[in-house]
């Protein structure tokens, strides 16, 4: 009797298994599949990204603690022009202009929306759930990659000399001699096991603008604009959510991105998997 009922209980996980199973291994699956890393969940300092002030003067983004309560799944690479060819070719994405003929490299030159209708594409596709990352998630995954950035403040009296002075700041710093996007690989990768992140290739993420005012001590959001996006890279900035080509304008602060792209959150995928480690353990034990 007990060894009748491990085998139906065997059964019972086999078929709880297979959708996973099947995502996972089947040849013709999308590479983001295989393409993820797992990061696990710790604590790290974030600059808060948007625009603050107080009594009506710029000051500098409150510097938070912040705890990822649960594994972050992120795609080890950008979206290469190969995956986002697929996507075209479904009906499900834009055609976009790209600076090369190789499938090989970091598919660029798209907007929010076009990295938006990706994930929608490739979460039907694979029937796990793919998003763009926050600012937050993306500056975790980036490590040391990340940029603190804060605004300089030259003149409280005058904003416009801090972003002016971004601006030369940015434009002094070393920047990749190649505009076009390099091959995937070509950056490294990063403590997390993430790579190419901070290269030649900014990413969208799903946070928006905020305005937030300190007055009275406490963080109060003013304006929220999700027409304009978050935006990573070798540095930080915000992009109107429409713009393919940030050098021909779209709410840039300081030196515009040379290449827009993206890499995606992988939901449930690990945690699923880590279930079924549990329920399949503890079928054989019993």
């Amino acid at each position: 009797m007990l060894i009748v009922l491990k085998l139906k209980a065997t059964a019972l996980g086999a078929a709880v298994a297979a959708p996973f199973l099947a995502a996972s291994l089947t040849p013709s699956a999308p590479p983001s599949l295989d393409g993820a890393v797992s990061i696990p969940a710790a604590s790290f300092s974030y600059r808060v990204a948007g625009d603050f002030s107080r009594d009506g003067k710029p000051v500098v983004a409150p510097l938070h603690g912040i705890h990822l309560s649960h594994d972050l799944a992120i795609m080890k690479t950008q979206v290469t022009a190969a995956a986002y060819a697929q996507c075209v070719a479904d009906g499900a994405c834009p055609r976009v202009a790209m600076p090369t003929r190789s499938l090989n490299v970091p598919i660029v030159g798209v907007s929010w929306h076009d990295a938006t209708a990706y994930a929608v594409w490739i979460s039907r596709k694979t029937g796990i759930p793919h998003r763009l990352p926050t600012d937050e998630e993306w500056t975790f995954a980036a490590a040391e990659k990340a940029r603190d950035e804060t605004l300089p403040l030259v003149d409280p009296a005058d904003p416009a000399q801090a972003w002016i002075a971004r601006y030369d700041a940015e434009a002094s710093r070393d920047r990749p001699a190649v505009a076009k996007p390099q091959p995937v690989g070509s950056f490294g990768v990063n403590s997390q096991g993430v790579a190419d992140i901070a290269g030649n290739v900014w990413e969208w993420t799903n946070t928006c603008f905020l305005r937030v005012s300190l007055d009275g001590g406490a963080e109060r959001v003013t304006n929220t604009n999700c027409g304009v996006r978050v935006v990573q890279g070798a540095h930080r900035t915000y992009m109107t959510d429409f713009v393919r080509d940030p050098r021909a304008g779209g709410c840039a602060a300081g030196v515009p991105p040379a290449n827009l792209g993206f890499r995606l959150v992988v939901e449930n995928r690990w945690s699923a998997v880590a279930l079924l480690e549990r329920v399949m353990n503890s079928l054989y034990r019993g």
